[in-house]
């Protein structure tokens, strides 16, 4: 007997339970219905291919070449090293891991809440408050970063006359090292809370409602039903809310552009933005690839991170 023809598990058009391999006609005509799927993946390919691996690939080999005077050089990984002595590197690593620290909790605890807060069955209108949640999600990201910035202007802006009503004194919220980074924190809190809220709000709906039925013959209160129901039942979401999250705490740009410029004293810069005045000020490139690369394998490491400290627990 040949290997062809060594007997297997049986599957249906079988005889005898030996398994046969299909004859060649009927490999070619699977081969031929593949083909149409394969020309309709070819464009979003060639997207793919175009728009993202090519560019990342010249990311990279530019990130081994200083051009000086019109003239590229191969310098190898001096552009890494010198991202180790550039104290600004540090600054805005720094100012990143601040706002990762505060905001991304403080977000996420606030989409939590309100996202268990709309889904309960006695809250009345509901779907008006989730759309009011919401809204900010689909603001676009320079329109509500200048009414930030407006509202938030020392002499004349909305913030501060509120606080005057209490007889409080301005806050200088732009141009204060410490209240400019509560200023951006805010702004980003404001726009992003809603979005999270809307993707854990899914996933509460999600829950089956026998457990919170088995919870209550139990005899288990709200706080109980919640740390051992909903919030292993969240997990999923929750990783993924919060890689999420991080990610765009660590690729922050037009919120601390708009409003603060990076200042003052770079004390909102972020590794963004001090790419984008590297590559597009100062016009070294070069040097601008080398801290893309770095903020990409940084924000790998702390996305596997935040995946090891989530997982599901055997």
């Amino acid at each position: 007997m040949t290997v062809a023809t060594m007997r297997r598990p049986a599957r249906e058009g079988d005889r005898d339970g030996i398994r046969r391999d299909p004859p060649r006609r009927e490999r070619r005509f699977a081969a031929r219905m593949q083909r149409p799927g394969m020309w309709f993946a070819l464009p979003a390919a060639a997207l793919l291919t175009l728009f993202f691996a090519y560019p990342l690939a010249v990311s990279l080999l530019q990130s081994l070449f200083r051009t000086s005077g019109g003239v590229s050089a191969f310098v190898g990984v001096e552009q890494y090293a010198r991202m180790l002595r550039d104290p600004l590197v540090l600054k805005s690593l720094g100012n990143a891991l601040l706002i990762l620290i505060v905001q991304v909790p403080l977000m996420m605890a606030l989409a939590v809440g309100l996202a268990y807060l709309l889904n309960q069955a006695w809250l009345r209108f509901r779907a008006g408050f989730r759309l009011l949640t919401f809204l900010p999600a689909i603001t676009t990201l320079v329109a509500y970063s200048v009414v930030f910035r407006v509202i938030m202007t020392t002499d004349g802006g909305m913030l501060n006359q509120a606080l005057a009503l209490f007889g409080a004194a301005p806050i200088d919220w732009l141009n204060n090292e410490w209240w400019a980074r509560v200023a951006v924190i805010a702004s980003i809190t404001w726009r992003w809370t809603g979005y999270n809220m809307v993707i854990i709000l899914a996933g509460l709906q999600s829950i089956p409602a026998e457990l919170y039925e088995a919870a209550r013959i139990d005899g288990a209160g709200r706080w109980q039903t919640f740390r051992h129901i909903v919030v292993p039942q969240l997990r999923p979401v929750l990783v993924f809310t919060s890689v999420t999250s991080t990610i765009g705490a660590l690729q922050l740009f037009d919120e601390n552009y708009i409003l603060t410029g990076g200042g003052p004293n770079n004390a909102t810069l972020t590794p963004v933005l001090y790419l984008y005045k590297v590559g597009f000020q100062q016009f070294d490139f070069g040097y601008a690839s080398a801290i893309a690369w770095m903020l990409v394998v940084l924000t790998g490491i702390i996305a596997l991170i935040q995946f090891r400290i989530m997982r599901e627990k055997p």
